[in-house]
């Protein structure tokens, strides 16, 4: 009897070493760890994104369609400020407050390193715009001051994209917010050797840390849509980045409206290739 029960148990012995064994075992990493194995595969999926994941543009009411669209006067509007006649070509430029401080920052910094900043333009409301605009469409102002858009493009959609080169159609210009000036020079040549080379590479350099980004790079594969490259148009992103939102959430090339060709905006997709056409680094 004695010896039966000595067998039995270390017959019990053995198989509980055996068991334990099987748990600690290399190459098996035991039940316990299972799951663990299977919850990193499951990780190397991408994550699942959902609406919920994403900020979603929302309206701001403090922000009307009439700004957006430049339907208002600058030198009435509280929020902007002149423009020193010491720092523009010219009297009569506004600016908004934020981005003038802005740029007021960053002309201080440049003169340090020998570049000095002209601003040659600045806001332009719906009316100024449309002065423009109109001008080029019925052939009174030449394109780059030699052509006749009218007699060169009879064909409206042929003549707005032409025009949409270089100028905007009245109610989708940057110029409207007051967040946009155009410095020293208004052609790309002027920028690609010299004093307006080195002036372009400050900005490349240093513009980004006061706030400032190129929205007309030049066109290809990052940016197919919207006006040619522009080396002196400088945006200020903390503001407008808000408006460029907000005009793609609330405006349509239906209210692209009140001027001469403006029949056209809808064909050309005005507000998705040309206001929404922008460097990536302004989105």
């Amino acid at each position: 009897m004695r010896r039966d029960i000595s067998l039995y148990v270390f017959a019990l012995m053995i198989s509980l070493m055996s068991l334990a064994s099987c748990g600690t075992s290399e190459g098996n990493t035991g039940e316990q760890e299972l799951p663990l194995f299977v919850k990193a595969e499951t990780n190397t999926s991408p994550p699942v994104v959902t609406e919920q994941t994403i900020n979603p543009i929302v309206m701001d009411s403090s922000i009307t369609d009439d700004y957006l669209r430049g339907k208002f006067v600058p030198a009435k509007h509280a929020d902007f400020i002149e423009v020193e006649i010491k720092h523009a070509s010219r009297k009569g430029m506004f600016l908004r407050k934020d981005t003038y401080d802005a740029f007021l920052r960053m002309t201080e910094t440049a003169k340090k390193d020998g570049v000095n900043f002209t601003i040659k333009s600045a806001t332009r409301n719906f009316s100024a715009q449309k002065v423009i605009w109109e001008g080029k469409w019925n052939g009174t102002r030449l394109l780059e001051g030699k052509e006749n858009a009218k007699k060169k493009y009879p064909v409206g959609k042929d003549r707005a994209l032409k025009i949409l080169e270089y100028s905007s159609m009245p109610g989708t210009s940057r110029h409207h917010w007051g967040t946009d000036f155009d410095l020293n020079a208004f052609t790309n040549s002027y920028f690609e050797k010299g004093k307006g080379l080195k002036e372009y590479e400050w900005l490349k350099a240093h513009a980004a840390e006061y706030g400032f980004c190129q929205p007309y790079t030049p066109k290809g594969t990052e940016r197919p849509d919207g006006y040619n490259e522009e080396k002196w148009h400088w945006s200020y992103l903390p503001v407008a980045l808000k408006l460029t939102q907000q005009y793609q959430l609330r405006l349509d090339n239906k209210l692209v409206r009140g001027f001469e060709g403006s029949e056209t905006a809808a064909e050309i997709d005005v507000v998705g290739k040309y206001v929404l056409g922008i460097s990536g680094t302004c989105l």
